[in-house]
């Protein structure tokens, strides 16, 4: 019999179980494989040849494929060479059980394979592999339907801009810079840049907990801080970015450790928590848009004083960009309760960071730090926030307004008119959103 199925129950809490083909011209290598797969939940099928294994993929949906490389008639290379060609979004693995380099090298050229394992195999490792081969594989299917998604957003947004021109004119300034920012988006989209960067957030952000907003927020005042201390546009935007992406090296934390404060850690969680920035860089260093976000993203935990994680930086050898998300990462997670049980007030929190000026925090950020949050509470008198319902025309605004990637679609000091407020009540609605916009109490005057 060429080939065999042999199913295996499924957890209850998903009803299309992980289906992985096994092909081996030897049963017994067969055998020791399922036997090594039926723990794990995975549905599996057998095939003894290269040919059998088509057939079945021509019938079954299968989520991986284990191959051997040495098999009559068709080798391991051309068959996966083939799955590749008809069917890419099969995750490849090749079990080799000879030393023969130049065929390894030319299955991993021909059937672009995951990995490759040596027989005898480590049964520990072989599960290991799967397991990663798999999570990488979900991770790719939810890049491209993010990217779908961001696409038809990205429409969206066109569709929100369009004719804004025509009516506004005094404002060209506000509407260039609108322009300017949807072309850096669509650019960076095409490099998979923004897209990638939504992926990693919003992972982390499911989690939910004490986590749920949190990059979101650290990400607005980094924006802002950044800004302030007269950082580059290009400076601005990677801490933007690497605010958003600061926790996604706890993305393989347990849901326990993730809602548990650090003050509340053994020490053998500690271990692991002090890891994250590593991981979350090591994440992001094979994009080379985002080099200098990687850095910020492993330097957010060093202190000033050389007392931090994972390096013990002290002092100016911290990146700045580092040194910035490490006061504004503290303040949200005091408030958050991610540091110990009793969450802080923002007030509380200003005053801790306040105190450990030149200690954990370069000072000079800490003092910028302090005249933002001055600012902001000066805003918050100034302004009043209106629902999107209730818009009226004549509303100027006092603070800009961003989408919920990031991008700005109206700048501060921009009158509202009744079109505009329906395209916003429009997309509100669209996206299911929930939108507060600040306008200023008293308008402004004409400026000098």
């Amino acid at each position: 019999m060429d080939t065999v199925i042999s199913p295996t129950p499924a957890p209850a809490a998903d009803p299309i179980p992980t289906t992985v083909l096994l092909v081996d011209d030897e049963p017994n290598i067969l055998s020791s494989l399922r036997r090594l797969l039926r723990p794990t939940g995975y549905r599996t099928i057998t095939a003894e040849s290269g040919r059998a294994g088509l057939e079945i993929l021509e019938k079954e949906h299968v989520d991986l494929v284990i191959s051997d490389m040495r098999m009559p008639e068709m080798d391991g290379a051309r068959f996966l060479e083939e799955v590749r060609n008809r069917w890419p979004g099969i995750v490849r693995i090749l079990l080799t059980g000879y030393a023969d380099i130049s065929s390894t090298i030319a299955a991993i050229n021909r059937g672009e394979i995951y990995r490759y394992i040596s027989k005898p195999w480590n049964d520990h490792d072989l599960l290991l592999v799967i397991r990663e081969a798999l999570e990488n594989s979900r991770l790719r299917g939810e890049n491209e339907r993010l990217l779908a998604l961001t696409q038809a957003q990205n429409e969206a947004l066109k569709d929100l801009n369009a004719g804004l021109e025509d009516k506004v004119k005094q404002r060209t300034a506000e509407i260039e810079q609108i322009n300017s920012f949807l072309n850096l988006a669509n650019d960076k989209l095409k490099q998979n840049f923004l897209i990638s960067i939504k992926i990693f957030s919003g992972l982390i952000e499911l989690r939910g907990n004490n986590v749920g907003g949190h990059s979101r927020r650290v990400a607005d005042l980094a924006r802002r801080l950044s800004a302030k201390l007269g950082m580059t546009s290009r400076e601005q935007h990677d801490i933007f970015y690497a605010a958003l992406l600061h926790d996604i090296g706890k993305i393989g934390f347990p849901d326990t450790l993730i809602a548990k404060p650090v003050s509340k850690m053994s020490s053998d969680e500690l271990v692991l928590y002090r890891k994250h920035p590593g991981i979350g860089a090591s994440a992001l260093t094979a994009l080379e848009e985002l080099a200098d976000v990687a850095r910020y993203v492993r330097t957010h935990h060093e202190r000033f004083d050389g007392l931090g994680f994972p390096d013990g930086l002290e002092g100016n050898a911290i990146p700045r960009g580092g040194r910035l998300l490490a006061v504004i990462n503290e303040y949200d997670s005091l408030q958050g309760g991610m540091m110990s049980e009793k969450r802080m007030s923002a007030d509380e929190a200003r005053k801790y960071i306040e105190q450990s000026r030149g200690k954990r925090f370069d000072p000079e950020i800490v003092d910028a730090f302090s005249a933002l949050l001055d600012t902001i509470a000066e805003e918050s008198i100034r302004d009043k926030a209106v629902y999107y319902t209730d818009l009226c025309s004549g509303m100027v605004l006092s603070r800009d307004i961003f989408s919920k990637e990031g991008l700005l679609l109206l700048a501060a000091d921009f009158v509202l008119d009744a079109r505009v407020i329906r395209q916003i009540q429009e997309y509100a609605k669209r996206e299911k959103l929930q939108i507060t916009v600040h306008v200023h109490l008293d308008p402004p005057g004409p400026k000098s």
